[in-house]
């Protein structure tokens, strides 16, 4: 029986001669894989370091993501409260304002003359952080507001009231900006990342 390694031939006659060659050559092999399967201390901390510089140079980014997904995220909700208060005045035909208060950086819906009990389904909600809120282009005639404060006026036809602001405008801290614009039928706001006429 001939028994070949990577470096030399054996040739074994003996049974006894044949286990301890088996034994040896794969106590060296077994060797071999533990060397070539493992990772020194040196090799880990270069491959730590590289993660530290990616991770670094990827975070910058990451920031313009998140401060982007907040602008977009509450543009997106101010645009639903309009929808939700364009169906409230349609369905409980009573005309609904969506105010906005420019110095709390807040806005709400609510009905025109709520009842002496108030609007129990009104809603205030609180811009984020990092966001200001504003009212831009007043409507034709005397500013519609609620309050002393500026407010969209939904009709129970479904339609903006001609004072109403054509324009609500939210800006990052960055200087980054979205808005949200009367469409020209005067049904409702549609959201734009391009600056108004």
């Amino acid at each position: 029986m001939k028994l070949r390694t990577h470096s030399d031939k054996w040739q074994v006659t003996s049974g006894t001669k044949t286990r301890h060659a088996r034994s040896v050559i794969s106590r060296h092999s077994s060797r071999a894989t533990r060397h070539a399967s493992a990772f020194t201390l040196i090799e880990l901390i270069l491959i730590l370091a590289l993660l530290v510089i990616i991770t670094s140079l990827a975070a910058p980014g990451m920031a313009n993501f998140i401060r982007g997904r907040a602008l977009d995220s509450e543009s997106r909700r101010l645009f639903a409260l309009m929808h939700g208060a364009q169906s409230r005045a349609v369905s409980e035909g009573m005309p609904m304002v969506v105010w906005v208060d420019q110095k709390q950086d807040a806005y709400g819906l609510s009905e025109e003359t709520p009842g002496k009990t108030g609007d129990p389904k009104s809603e205030d909600l609180t811009v984020d952080s990092t966001l200001q809120i504003s009212v831009l282009n007043a409507g034709m005639g005397t500013p519609t507001t609620f309050k002393n404060l500026p407010a969209i006026r939904f009709l129970p036809d479904g339609t903006v009231d001609e004072n109403s602001p054509q324009t609500v405008q939210l800006t990052d801290s960055a200087g980054f900006m979205r808005w949200l614009l009367l469409n020209k039928l005067r049904t409702g706001y549609e959201i734009s990342d391009s600056k108004p006429n």
